[in-house]
Protein backbone atom coordinates (compact mmCIF):
# COMPACT_ATOMS: atom_id res chain seq x y z
CA UNK A 1 0.00 0.00 0.00
CA UNK A 2 1.19 3.94 -1.26
CA UNK A 3 1.17 6.13 1.39
CA UNK A 4 1.12 9.59 0.94
CA UNK A 5 3.04 12.33 3.03
CA UNK A 6 0.41 14.86 4.63
CA UNK A 7 1.93 17.84 2.58
CA UNK A 8 1.02 15.77 -0.78
CA UNK A 9 -2.31 15.07 0.51
CA UNK A 10 -3.12 18.81 1.61
CA UNK A 11 -1.67 20.01 -1.82
CA UNK A 12 -3.87 17.42 -3.87
CA UNK A 13 -7.35 18.69 -1.77
CA UNK A 14 -6.65 22.16 -2.64
CA UNK A 15 -6.03 21.59 -6.13
CA UNK A 16 -8.95 19.37 -6.09
CA UNK A 17 -11.00 21.93 -5.15
CA UNK A 18 -9.87 24.80 -6.90
CA UNK A 19 -10.61 22.87 -9.88
CA UNK A 20 -14.05 21.81 -9.08
CA UNK A 21 -14.48 25.64 -8.36
CA UNK A 22 -13.38 26.66 -11.33
CA UNK A 23 -15.81 24.05 -13.49
CA UNK A 24 -18.60 25.29 -11.44
CA UNK A 25 -18.22 28.87 -12.01
CA UNK A 26 -18.04 28.18 -15.87
CA UNK A 27 -21.43 27.22 -15.68
CA UNK A 28 -23.04 29.55 -13.78
CA UNK A 29 -21.42 32.36 -15.81
CA UNK A 30 -24.38 31.99 -18.41
CA UNK A 31 -26.06 34.86 -19.84
CA UNK A 32 -29.43 35.65 -17.80
CA UNK A 33 -32.15 36.82 -19.77
CA UNK A 34 -34.28 39.53 -17.35
CA UNK A 35 -37.72 39.88 -18.68
CA UNK A 36 -38.97 43.38 -17.41
CA UNK A 37 -42.64 44.42 -16.74
CA UNK A 38 -43.66 47.77 -19.07
CA UNK A 39 -45.78 50.16 -16.78
CA UNK A 40 -49.10 50.57 -18.16
CA UNK A 41 -49.93 54.68 -19.62
CA UNK A 42 -52.98 55.05 -16.97
CA UNK A 43 -53.47 58.68 -19.09
CA UNK A 44 -56.23 59.30 -20.71
CA UNK A 45 -55.69 59.03 -24.78
CA UNK A 46 -57.69 61.12 -27.28
CA UNK A 47 -55.56 61.72 -30.16
CA UNK A 48 -57.98 62.98 -32.36
CA UNK A 49 -60.00 64.77 -29.53
CA UNK A 50 -63.14 62.44 -29.81
CA UNK A 51 -65.92 64.17 -27.50
CA UNK A 52 -68.08 61.29 -25.33
CA UNK A 53 -70.74 61.91 -22.95
CA UNK A 54 -70.03 58.96 -20.67
CA UNK A 55 -67.47 59.83 -17.64
CA UNK A 56 -65.34 56.35 -17.88
CA UNK A 57 -64.60 54.87 -21.72
CA UNK A 58 -62.21 52.86 -23.14
CA UNK A 59 -61.69 51.73 -27.17
CA UNK A 60 -59.56 48.72 -27.57
CA UNK A 61 -57.91 46.83 -30.52
CA UNK A 62 -59.61 43.47 -29.84
CA UNK A 63 -56.52 41.81 -31.41
CA UNK A 64 -53.56 43.18 -30.02
CA UNK A 65 -55.37 44.46 -26.93
CA UNK A 66 -53.78 48.26 -27.67
CA UNK A 67 -55.89 51.20 -26.98
CA UNK A 68 -57.39 53.45 -29.17
CA UNK A 69 -58.89 56.07 -26.88
CA UNK A 70 -59.10 56.12 -23.19
CA UNK A 71 -61.04 58.46 -20.56
CA UNK A 72 -60.58 57.62 -17.18
CA UNK A 73 -60.63 54.07 -18.13
CA UNK A 74 -58.42 53.05 -15.29
CA UNK A 75 -60.92 54.84 -12.54
CA UNK A 76 -62.58 52.55 -9.69
CA UNK A 77 -66.41 51.82 -10.91
CA UNK A 78 -69.73 49.83 -10.51
CA UNK A 79 -69.69 47.44 -13.02
CA UNK A 80 -72.69 46.12 -12.46
CA UNK A 81 -73.78 43.03 -14.47
CA UNK A 82 -70.64 43.27 -16.65
CA UNK A 83 -69.76 41.40 -13.63
CA UNK A 84 -71.45 38.59 -15.48
CA UNK A 85 -69.12 38.14 -18.31
CA UNK A 86 -66.41 36.97 -15.53
CA UNK A 87 -69.00 34.13 -14.58
CA UNK A 88 -69.44 33.06 -17.95
CA UNK A 89 -65.78 32.68 -18.26
CA UNK A 90 -65.69 30.63 -15.55
CA UNK A 91 -68.42 28.76 -16.71
CA UNK A 92 -67.39 27.83 -19.87
CA UNK A 93 -63.50 26.88 -17.99
CA UNK A 94 -65.41 24.75 -15.25
CA UNK A 95 -68.05 23.42 -16.91
CA UNK A 96 -69.88 20.95 -19.82
CA UNK A 97 -72.88 22.65 -21.60
CA UNK A 98 -74.98 19.72 -21.12
CA UNK A 99 -74.33 19.52 -17.18
CA UNK A 100 -77.18 19.37 -14.81
CA UNK A 101 -77.29 22.28 -12.26
CA UNK A 102 -80.01 22.35 -9.62
CA UNK A 103 -81.06 25.49 -8.66
CA UNK A 104 -80.68 26.32 -4.71
CA UNK A 105 -83.45 28.48 -2.40
CA UNK A 106 -80.38 31.21 -1.88
CA UNK A 107 -80.53 31.11 -5.71
CA UNK A 108 -83.61 32.68 -5.91
CA UNK A 109 -84.31 34.72 -2.76
CA UNK A 110 -81.04 36.23 -2.61
CA UNK A 111 -81.63 38.45 -5.75
CA UNK A 112 -82.92 42.07 -4.01
CA UNK A 113 -86.06 43.45 -5.75
CA UNK A 114 -85.68 45.19 -8.92
CA UNK A 115 -82.98 43.27 -10.13
CA UNK A 116 -83.45 41.14 -13.75
CA UNK A 117 -83.96 37.23 -13.20
CA UNK A 118 -85.55 34.57 -14.94
CA UNK A 119 -88.38 33.07 -12.63
CA UNK A 120 -86.04 29.92 -11.77
CA UNK A 121 -87.54 27.89 -9.28
CA UNK A 122 -86.58 26.62 -6.27
CA UNK A 123 -84.98 22.60 -7.47
CA UNK A 124 -85.78 23.24 -10.72
CA UNK A 125 -83.17 21.17 -13.03
CA UNK A 126 -81.65 23.41 -15.70
CA UNK A 127 -78.41 22.70 -18.07
CA UNK A 128 -75.34 25.35 -18.38
CA UNK A 129 -76.31 26.04 -21.63
CA UNK A 130 -79.73 26.85 -20.79
CA UNK A 131 -78.43 28.93 -17.46
CA UNK A 132 -75.98 30.68 -19.16
CA UNK A 133 -78.70 31.47 -22.55
CA UNK A 134 -80.75 33.58 -19.45
CA UNK A 135 -77.26 34.54 -17.73
CA UNK A 136 -76.27 36.95 -20.57
CA UNK A 137 -79.08 37.47 -23.14
CA UNK A 138 -82.00 38.91 -20.15
CA UNK A 139 -79.12 39.25 -17.78
CA UNK A 140 -80.73 37.28 -15.22
CA UNK A 141 -79.13 37.47 -11.50
CA UNK A 142 -80.61 34.32 -10.42
CA UNK A 143 -78.80 32.05 -13.34
CA UNK A 144 -75.70 33.45 -11.94
CA UNK A 145 -75.99 32.70 -8.48
CA UNK A 146 -77.32 28.96 -9.26
CA UNK A 147 -73.68 28.60 -11.57
CA UNK A 148 -71.76 29.75 -8.94
CA UNK A 149 -73.19 27.46 -6.07
CA UNK A 150 -72.34 24.67 -8.82
CA UNK A 151 -69.18 25.48 -9.48
CA UNK A 152 -67.40 26.36 -6.24
CA UNK A 153 -70.26 25.57 -4.00
CA UNK A 154 -70.87 29.13 -2.38
CA UNK A 155 -70.98 32.50 -3.60
CA UNK A 156 -68.04 33.32 -1.32
CA UNK A 157 -66.30 30.64 -2.41
CA UNK A 158 -66.72 31.62 -6.58
CA UNK A 159 -66.19 34.98 -5.80
CA UNK A 160 -62.74 34.13 -4.47
CA UNK A 161 -62.35 32.53 -7.84
CA UNK A 162 -63.34 35.33 -9.32
CA UNK A 163 -60.22 37.56 -7.95
CA UNK A 164 -57.75 34.94 -8.66
CA UNK A 165 -59.25 34.70 -12.60
CA UNK A 166 -58.87 38.79 -12.80
CA UNK A 167 -55.45 39.31 -11.73
CA UNK A 168 -54.33 36.42 -13.52
CA UNK A 169 -55.89 38.34 -16.94
CA UNK A 170 -53.67 41.49 -15.60
CA UNK A 171 -56.66 43.56 -13.92
CA UNK A 172 -55.13 46.05 -11.66
CA UNK A 173 -58.46 47.38 -9.80
CA UNK A 174 -60.60 44.98 -9.45
CA UNK A 175 -62.43 43.08 -6.60
CA UNK A 176 -65.54 41.03 -7.39
CA UNK A 177 -68.19 40.21 -4.01
CA UNK A 178 -70.29 38.48 -5.78
CA UNK A 179 -71.37 36.80 -9.58
CA UNK A 180 -73.92 39.02 -10.86
CA UNK A 181 -73.09 42.97 -10.09
CA UNK A 182 -75.82 43.07 -7.69
CA UNK A 183 -74.74 46.68 -5.86
CA UNK A 184 -72.07 46.40 -2.94
CA UNK A 185 -69.08 48.85 -2.34
CA UNK A 186 -66.95 46.04 -2.24
CA UNK A 187 -67.77 45.54 -5.52
CA UNK A 188 -65.59 47.34 -7.99
CA UNK A 189 -63.54 47.15 -11.43
CA UNK A 190 -62.26 50.01 -14.15
CA UNK A 191 -62.99 50.38 -17.61
CA UNK A 192 -59.57 48.94 -18.73
CA UNK A 193 -60.14 45.70 -16.18
CA UNK A 194 -63.29 44.85 -17.75
CA UNK A 195 -62.02 45.65 -21.09
CA UNK A 196 -59.17 43.02 -20.35
CA UNK A 197 -61.78 40.59 -19.26
CA UNK A 198 -63.98 41.24 -22.30
CA UNK A 199 -61.24 40.47 -25.02
CA UNK A 200 -60.59 37.57 -23.30
CA UNK A 201 -64.52 36.38 -22.97
CA UNK A 202 -64.38 36.86 -26.81
CA UNK A 203 -62.07 33.63 -27.10
CA UNK A 204 -64.84 31.64 -26.29
CA UNK A 205 -67.48 30.97 -29.29
CA UNK A 206 -69.92 29.80 -26.56
CA UNK A 207 -70.21 33.68 -25.32
CA UNK A 208 -70.03 35.19 -28.39
CA UNK A 209 -72.48 33.10 -30.05
CA UNK A 210 -75.47 33.75 -27.24
CA UNK A 211 -74.29 37.27 -27.44
CA UNK A 212 -75.89 38.25 -30.35
CA UNK A 213 -79.03 36.52 -29.80
CA UNK A 214 -82.39 38.65 -29.55
CA UNK A 215 -84.58 36.21 -27.81
CA UNK A 216 -84.43 33.41 -26.11
CA UNK A 217 -86.98 30.79 -24.10
CA UNK A 218 -86.74 28.38 -21.79
CA UNK A 219 -87.98 25.38 -21.93
CA UNK A 220 -89.87 23.33 -19.35
CA UNK A 221 -88.35 21.77 -16.78
CA UNK A 222 -88.99 19.37 -14.16
CA UNK A 223 -90.38 22.02 -11.73
CA UNK A 224 -91.80 24.52 -14.71
CA UNK A 225 -94.28 22.90 -17.50
CA UNK A 226 -94.56 26.22 -19.61
CA UNK A 227 -92.80 27.84 -21.72
CA UNK A 228 -93.83 31.12 -21.54
CA UNK A 229 -90.66 32.58 -20.00
CA UNK A 230 -89.30 34.47 -23.00
CA UNK A 231 -86.73 36.74 -22.92
CA UNK A 232 -84.96 39.48 -24.82
CA UNK A 233 -81.44 40.87 -24.98
CA UNK A 234 -80.76 43.69 -22.76
CA UNK A 235 -78.20 45.13 -25.80
CA UNK A 236 -79.62 47.37 -27.87
CA UNK A 237 -76.62 47.31 -30.33
CA UNK A 238 -77.53 43.74 -31.45
CA UNK A 239 -81.79 44.50 -31.50
CA UNK A 240 -82.41 44.72 -35.20
CA UNK A 241 -84.98 47.13 -34.28
CA UNK A 242 -83.33 48.82 -31.98
CA UNK A 243 -83.06 52.82 -32.36
CA UNK A 244 -79.46 52.16 -31.55
CA UNK A 245 -78.97 48.69 -33.91
CA UNK A 246 -75.49 48.61 -35.28
CA UNK A 247 -74.98 46.37 -37.76
CA UNK A 248 -71.54 45.64 -37.15
CA UNK A 249 -71.96 44.66 -33.39
CA UNK A 250 -71.24 41.54 -32.23
CA UNK A 251 -72.11 41.58 -28.29
CA UNK A 252 -71.34 41.40 -25.57
CA UNK A 253 -73.04 42.51 -22.15
CA UNK A 254 -74.66 45.27 -20.45
CA UNK A 255 -75.53 46.54 -16.74
CA UNK A 256 -77.04 48.88 -14.82
CA UNK A 257 -78.03 50.02 -11.47
CA UNK A 258 -78.86 52.91 -9.83
CA UNK A 259 -75.44 53.55 -8.40
CA UNK A 260 -73.59 51.95 -11.61
CA UNK A 261 -75.47 54.01 -13.86
CA UNK A 262 -75.32 52.49 -17.51
CA UNK A 263 -72.56 50.33 -18.84
CA UNK A 264 -71.67 47.91 -21.36
CA UNK A 265 -69.08 46.17 -22.47
CA UNK A 266 -69.60 45.76 -26.19
CA UNK A 267 -67.60 44.41 -29.41
CA UNK A 268 -68.17 45.39 -33.19
CA UNK A 269 -66.29 43.82 -36.58
CA UNK A 270 -65.88 45.17 -39.72
CA UNK A 271 -63.26 43.98 -42.83
CA UNK A 272 -61.55 42.20 -40.84
CA UNK A 273 -60.56 45.19 -37.79
CA UNK A 274 -62.49 44.21 -34.45
CA UNK A 275 -62.82 46.68 -31.95
CA UNK A 276 -63.85 46.16 -28.19
CA UNK A 277 -65.37 49.52 -25.96
CA UNK A 278 -66.06 50.01 -22.53
CA UNK A 279 -68.63 52.33 -21.30
CA UNK A 280 -69.16 52.73 -17.82
CA UNK A 281 -71.79 55.32 -15.52
CA UNK A 282 -73.81 56.35 -18.66
CA UNK A 283 -76.24 58.45 -17.11
CA UNK A 284 -78.77 57.38 -19.60
CA UNK A 285 -79.21 54.54 -22.44
CA UNK A 286 -78.46 57.07 -25.14
CA UNK A 287 -75.37 58.13 -23.89
CA UNK A 288 -74.29 54.42 -23.46
CA UNK A 289 -75.44 53.31 -26.85
CA UNK A 290 -73.85 56.61 -28.55
CA UNK A 291 -70.61 56.66 -27.04
CA UNK A 292 -70.15 52.78 -28.40
CA UNK A 293 -71.32 53.93 -32.31
CA UNK A 294 -69.33 57.16 -31.98
CA UNK A 295 -66.09 55.32 -31.42
CA UNK A 296 -67.02 52.33 -33.54
CA UNK A 297 -67.46 54.65 -36.41
CA UNK A 298 -64.36 56.62 -35.53
CA UNK A 299 -62.27 53.36 -35.63
CA UNK A 300 -63.63 51.58 -38.64
CA UNK A 301 -63.24 55.00 -40.70
CA UNK A 302 -59.27 55.64 -39.55
CA UNK A 303 -57.75 52.56 -38.89
CA UNK A 304 -56.84 49.78 -41.13
CA UNK A 305 -54.04 46.68 -40.23
CA UNK A 306 -50.90 46.68 -41.68
CA UNK A 307 -47.85 43.97 -41.39
CA UNK A 308 -45.09 44.95 -40.68
CA UNK A 309 -43.03 41.56 -39.62
CA UNK A 310 -44.37 37.67 -40.54
CA UNK A 311 -43.60 34.89 -38.68
CA UNK A 312 -39.97 33.94 -38.87
CA UNK A 313 -38.66 36.37 -40.87
CA UNK A 314 -34.57 36.68 -40.52
CA UNK A 315 -34.34 39.87 -38.72
CA UNK A 316 -30.54 39.43 -38.15
CA UNK A 317 -27.49 37.36 -39.18
CA UNK A 318 -24.95 37.03 -36.20
CA UNK A 319 -21.73 34.94 -35.71
CA UNK A 320 -21.82 33.60 -33.01
CA UNK A 321 -18.61 32.73 -30.37
CA UNK A 322 -17.61 29.40 -28.97
CA UNK A 323 -19.48 27.75 -31.69
CA UNK A 324 -18.69 24.77 -34.45
CA UNK A 325 -17.58 26.37 -37.31
CA UNK A 326 -20.39 24.53 -39.59
CA UNK A 327 -22.99 26.29 -36.71
CA UNK A 328 -21.17 29.70 -35.65
CA UNK A 329 -23.61 31.35 -38.13
CA UNK A 330 -27.28 32.12 -36.48
CA UNK A 331 -30.37 33.23 -38.05
CA UNK A 332 -32.02 35.85 -36.14
CA UNK A 333 -36.30 35.36 -36.59
CA UNK A 334 -39.28 36.63 -35.58
CA UNK A 335 -41.22 34.68 -33.57
CA UNK A 336 -44.89 35.85 -33.94
CA UNK A 337 -45.95 38.46 -37.07
CA UNK A 338 -47.00 41.67 -36.41
CA UNK A 339 -49.93 43.28 -37.71
CA UNK A 340 -51.11 46.34 -36.14
CA UNK A 341 -53.85 48.97 -36.29
CA UNK A 342 -52.72 51.78 -37.23
CA UNK A 343 -54.13 55.37 -39.14
CA UNK A 344 -54.50 55.42 -42.51
CA UNK A 345 -52.48 58.06 -42.85
CA UNK A 346 -49.56 56.04 -41.25
CA UNK A 347 -46.77 55.53 -43.76
CA UNK A 348 -45.21 52.10 -42.30
CA UNK A 349 -42.36 51.90 -44.71
CA UNK A 350 -40.69 55.26 -42.63
CA UNK A 351 -41.19 53.09 -39.19
CA UNK A 352 -37.58 52.17 -37.83
CA UNK A 353 -37.68 49.10 -35.73
CA UNK A 354 -36.00 48.53 -32.48
CA UNK A 355 -33.55 45.58 -32.14
CA UNK A 356 -31.96 44.36 -29.10
CA UNK A 357 -30.36 41.35 -28.87
CA UNK A 358 -29.17 39.61 -25.66
CA UNK A 359 -25.67 40.37 -24.69
CA UNK A 360 -23.05 37.71 -24.59
CA UNK A 361 -24.81 35.05 -26.54
CA UNK A 362 -22.99 32.31 -27.21
CA UNK A 363 -22.90 28.66 -27.88
CA UNK A 364 -24.92 26.91 -27.18
CA UNK A 365 -27.98 27.98 -28.00
CA UNK A 366 -31.01 25.52 -29.16
CA UNK A 367 -33.23 26.24 -31.77
CA UNK A 368 -36.12 28.29 -30.74
CA UNK A 369 -34.71 29.67 -28.00
CA UNK A 370 -34.96 33.89 -27.12
CA UNK A 371 -32.19 35.86 -28.08
CA UNK A 372 -33.74 39.21 -28.35
CA UNK A 373 -36.98 41.60 -29.07
CA UNK A 374 -38.07 43.44 -31.89
CA UNK A 375 -40.30 46.66 -31.43
CA UNK A 376 -42.22 49.40 -33.42
CA UNK A 377 -43.66 52.60 -31.75
CA UNK A 378 -46.70 54.40 -33.23
CA UNK A 379 -48.50 57.32 -32.20
CA UNK A 380 -47.17 56.13 -28.18
CA UNK A 381 -48.30 52.78 -28.82
CA UNK A 382 -45.05 49.90 -28.88
CA UNK A 383 -45.64 47.02 -30.60
CA UNK A 384 -43.58 43.91 -29.91
CA UNK A 385 -42.42 40.26 -30.33
CA UNK A 386 -39.57 37.64 -29.34
CA UNK A 387 -36.36 37.24 -31.73
CA UNK A 388 -35.77 33.48 -31.62
CA UNK A 389 -32.92 31.23 -33.01
CA UNK A 390 -33.43 29.80 -36.51
CA UNK A 391 -31.25 26.70 -36.07
CA UNK A 392 -29.23 25.19 -33.09
CA UNK A 393 -25.76 26.34 -32.51
CA UNK A 394 -22.98 23.85 -31.14
CA UNK A 395 -20.73 24.67 -28.67
CA UNK A 396 -16.83 24.10 -29.77
CA UNK A 397 -15.05 21.40 -28.25
CA UNK A 398 -12.18 23.41 -27.91
CA UNK A 399 -13.14 24.05 -24.10
CA UNK A 400 -13.68 20.20 -23.51
CA UNK A 401 -10.20 19.61 -25.09
CA UNK A 402 -8.71 21.84 -22.68
CA UNK A 403 -10.35 20.60 -19.74
CA UNK A 404 -9.72 16.93 -20.77
CA UNK A 405 -5.91 18.02 -20.74
CA UNK A 406 -5.96 19.28 -17.67
CA UNK A 407 -7.12 16.44 -16.13
CA UNK A 408 -4.54 14.38 -18.20
CA UNK A 409 -2.05 15.97 -16.71
CA UNK A 410 -3.19 16.22 -13.51
CA UNK A 411 -3.04 12.47 -13.54
CA UNK A 412 0.72 12.08 -14.88
CA UNK A 413 1.72 14.22 -12.49
CA UNK A 414 -0.29 12.22 -9.56
CA UNK A 415 1.43 9.30 -11.30
CA UNK A 416 4.40 10.87 -11.03
CA UNK A 417 4.77 11.35 -7.45
CA UNK A 418 3.74 7.46 -6.95
CA UNK A 419 6.91 5.95 -8.67
CA UNK A 420 9.18 8.58 -7.11
CA UNK A 421 7.97 7.05 -4.08
CA UNK A 422 7.97 3.59 -5.09
CA UNK A 423 11.00 3.74 -6.74
CA UNK A 424 13.18 5.32 -3.52
CA UNK A 425 16.45 3.03 -2.52
CA UNK A 426 15.54 0.66 0.50
CA UNK A 427 18.13 1.03 3.12
CA UNK A 428 19.29 -2.85 4.14
CA UNK A 429 18.03 -4.04 7.36
CA UNK A 430 20.72 -4.20 10.18
CA UNK A 431 20.88 -7.99 11.78
CA UNK A 432 21.90 -8.83 14.93
CA UNK A 433 25.39 -10.13 15.37
CA UNK A 434 25.08 -12.62 18.02
CA UNK A 435 22.60 -14.58 15.66
CA UNK A 436 24.95 -14.32 12.81
CA UNK A 437 27.85 -16.21 15.23
CA UNK A 438 25.82 -18.40 16.40
CA UNK A 439 24.07 -19.10 12.74
CA UNK A 440 27.64 -19.51 11.49
CA UNK A 441 29.01 -22.25 13.90
CA UNK A 442 25.88 -24.20 13.72
CA UNK A 443 26.29 -24.47 9.99
CA UNK A 444 30.07 -25.86 10.46
CA UNK A 445 28.94 -28.11 13.00
CA UNK A 446 26.53 -29.81 10.94
CA UNK A 447 28.97 -29.76 7.88
CA UNK A 448 31.18 -32.40 10.31
CA UNK A 449 28.18 -34.49 11.36
CA UNK A 450 28.10 -37.69 9.30
CA UNK A 451 24.76 -39.83 7.98
CA UNK A 452 22.29 -40.36 10.40
CA UNK A 453 23.54 -38.26 13.30
CA UNK A 454 22.63 -35.23 10.76
CA UNK A 455 19.34 -36.33 9.82
CA UNK A 456 18.39 -36.76 13.05
CA UNK A 457 19.90 -33.36 14.85
CA UNK A 458 17.59 -32.09 11.45
CA UNK A 459 14.61 -33.65 12.50
CA UNK A 460 14.77 -33.22 15.81
CA UNK A 461 15.51 -29.40 15.58
CA UNK A 462 12.28 -28.98 13.66
CA UNK A 463 10.54 -30.84 16.42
Amino acid sequence: MVVFDTEMGDYMKQLSRIVIFTIIFMMLIVPLNTVLATDINTEDYNPDNIKTNSPSILLMDAKTGNILYSKNAFEQMYPASTTKLMTAILTLENCELNDIVTVSHNAIFSIPVGYSHASLQEGEELTVEQLLNVLLIPSANDAAVALAEHISGSVEEFANLMNQRAKELGCLNTHFVNPNGVHNENHYSTAYDLALIGRYAMKFDDIMRIAKVEQYTLPKTNKYDKTDRIFNTTNGLVTKNDEYYYPNATGIKTGYTDKSGYCIVTSAEKDGVELLAVVLGSDSISDRYEDCIDLFDYGFNNYSYQNLINTNEVIETLEINGATRETKTLNVIAKNEIDVLVKNSTDISSLNPTIQINENLSAPIAKDTVVGTISYEIDGVKYETDLIAENSVEASNFETILFRALLIFLILCLLVVILKKLNKPRTPKKQNSSYIIKHSRNSKRAKSKKGGRYKFTQINDFL
